[in-house]
């Protein structure tokens, strides 16, 4: 039986993104959907720790060993670039320590890296934003951290606002969300930063852009953008600012 192929070479010449997330990270239909065709995300995971949300969660999953290991883990599929997934992880203790992270990625033998709080300031500093509102899923002093770090940063926070959640965070709902990022607008907001790669955000993004008439940054949406564009490829799906290859 003769079978007549396509006049194609296939399938789709891959190119790959290596990806770091935190043991609970539930949300990874949510990275996929700003990926190109051609993209293909390979995940690694570091140790499950029994600890909620917090400060000391934070502290575990950014553990340089456990980022070496995943690193490691990821690379025998060739990714172009390396991304820790993980906001809280990589703001806990200011720039220097994410930059960090970023060389013990590098130096696990991952051609470049990116941090979702390094995704956030090449953001902001793409935009040209220094007055940002955020609204994130954590505690109080996790939240503070974040302000902290954006303060470091040079970008004031003019609101904030958080759930103070210590677990379930990608059980939240739309509605929820929708209207917390609402009310963390601010008139002096040039755009709100929504914090946790584990917050869904996706479906949203796009409509409450078109109601505040500013940027609504996301974690996923962030760190997909900041890998996608050290591949000079686009990013698919919301967030019109940054919708450029840089």
């Amino acid at each position: 039986m003769e079978f007549d192929f396509p006049d194609i070479e296939g399938p789709v010449a891959q190119r790959g993104i290596g990806v770091i997330a935190p043991f609970d990270l539930a949300l990874e239909r949510e990275l996929w959907r700003w990926a190109p065709l051609e993209v293909s995300l390979h995940l690694a995971r570091t140790p499950y720790e029994p600890v909620p949300v917090s400060l000391a969660m934070a502290e575990l999953v950014s553990d340089a060993t456990h980022l070496t290991a995943a690193t490691r883990n990821v690379l025998h599929v060739e990714p172009e670039v390396v991304a820790y997934l993980c906001t809280s992880g990589s703001f806990i203790k200011g720039i220097e320590y994410e930059r960090s992270l970023r060389e013990t990625i590098c130096r696990a033998g991952a051609a470049n890296a990116v941090t979702t709080s390094g995704a956030l300031l090449e953001a902001i500093g793409h935009l040209g934003i220094t007055n940002l509102s955020i609204m994130t899923p954590y505690d109080e002093v996790l939240t503070g951290k974040l302000r902290d770090f954006l303060a470091e940063a040079g970008c004031a926070v003019v609101r904030s606002d958080h759930l103070g959640l210590g677990g379930g965070i990608w059980k939240v709902n739309y509605r929820t969300i929708a209207e917390r990022i609402l009310g963390a607008d601010d008139p002096r907001a040039e755009a709100i930063f929504v914090s946790c790669t584990n917050l869904p955000t996706y479906d949203i993004i796009e409509p409450l852009e078109k109601v505040l008439g500013k940027p609504i940054l996301t974690a996923n949406q962030l760190t997909m953008w900041a890998c996608l564009g050290r591949m000079k490829l686009p990013m698919m799906g919301p967030g019109r600012w940054l919708l450029e290859v840089f």
